[in-house]
């Protein structure tokens, strides 16, 4: 069971890796909106992924938290 959540969790990260790469590319304004969309709906699912797989609380760092915290 957890190797399944492993590889769905992988095929996701993959899935947002090659969205990103796309949107570094030329695209009409339908394209981007389309990668855009699927890359929300990707991040979205690794995280319900996770939730489920690992249900211990996890917080993802945010970055500007991060930035002010290292100040400090």
């Amino acid at each position: 069971m957890i190797d399944e959540k492993l590889a769905l969790l992988r095929a996701h990260r993959n899935n947002i890796s090659r969205y990103q790469r796309l949107l570094n590319t030329e695209l009409t304004d339908f394209e981007r909106r389309f990668i855009e969309r699927r890359l929300s709906e990707e991040r979205a699912a690794i995280e319900n992924v996770a939730a489920s797989t690992f249900p211990v609380a996890f917080q993802t760092p945010n970055r500007a938290t991060e930035s002010s915290t290292a100040l400090l």
